[in-house]
């Protein structure tokens, strides 16, 4: 049996979808399980990682987790693994996460590496995926594009390797059941750097029609996000926009090692949720 938290997102979603195609037994730990539509072949438990009273019951008889990262769950999640048995969990965690570091750069970092450090230190088999920018931030366009051709925000030049969620999930899928990633570090990128003036250009050629990013000043869009983006973590996110601005997103082949094919690129997941543009 393997657990999916986090089975509703972006990547648990396609984790869950992934392993039932491959015919392997699967539960899904969600605080909602009546709000989504389920694989008839999983086994949906209700519970939630920040609730550690509800983790026994989902890990009775697992033996791999896929762990979505909670703030300040990895100590309790950590001993009620090592109670049910479990032999090995694949974390997503964050490519923000930098080890060599003494006090961890903003607050997303920060609790993936402390959910890390739990897991290191708890004797269970561990493999952390670590994604830098996910391809699906630009959904954060999509009300734009639906009514018009500019997308207007802030640093056109801020440069990521965006990475498509079902290649995290491929990695994830192979890290839950194969042997060979106890241990293991990757860092998840997309197979090329692009500006935000880049990517709004490749949405255009994708949806067959042009597309341009107009800068915005940085604080005009950050009062804008905060009305729903925590201050600490909008902090984080425009001080590594504004670092980038300029310069290569570096680029990692670790999706091709462990899966066998490459990346795939941007236009291709634009072409993957085209119709919410």
């Amino acid at each position: 049996m393997i657990l999916v938290t986090g089975a509703t997102g972006n990547v648990g979603r396609h984790v869950l979808d992934l392993l039932v195609a491959s015919g392997h037994a699967v539960r899904a730990l969600t605080r909602s399980p009546q709000q989504t539509v389920w694989p008839a072949e999983v086994d949906v438990v209700a519970g939630d990682l920040a609730d550690p009273a509800s983790l026994d019951a989902a890990l009775t008889g697992v033996e791999s987790v896929f762990l979505f990262a909670v703030p300040g769950s990895g100590p309790a999640f950590a001993a009620a693994a090592q109670r049910a048995g479990v032999r090995r969990v694949v974390l997503l965690s964050s490519g923000g996460v930098d080890d060599d570091a003494e006090v961890q750069d903003g607050p997303i970092a920060t609790y993936h590496a402390e959910i890390e450090q739990a897991l290191r230190g708890s004797g269970l088999a561990w493999t952390f995926l670590r994604p830098d920018v996910f391809a699906a931030n630009s959904l954060m366009w999509a009300g734009q594009t639906r009514s018009g051709d500019v997308i207007r925000g802030a640093y056109a030049g801020a440069a990521s390797a965006p990475v498509h969620e079902a290649d995290i999930a491929a990695v994830a899928v192979a890290a839950l059941t194969e042997d060979g990633h106890a241990g293991q570090t990757y860092r998840l990128t997309g197979p090329q750097s692009l500006s935000h003036a880049d990517q709004a250009a490749i949405l255009g050629q994708a949806l067959g029609r042009p597309i341009s990013y107009a800068e915005l000043p940085a604080e005009t869009v950050r009062e804008a996000m905060s009305a729903h983006v925590p201050g600490p973590i909008l902090d984080s996110i425009f001080a590594t926009w504004a670092a980038s601005v300029g310069r290569i997103a570096p680029t990692t082949t670790d999706i091709e090692k462990v899966t066998g094919r490459p990346a795939r690129g941007y236009h291709d997941w634009v072409l993957d949720h085209a119709a919410a543009f």
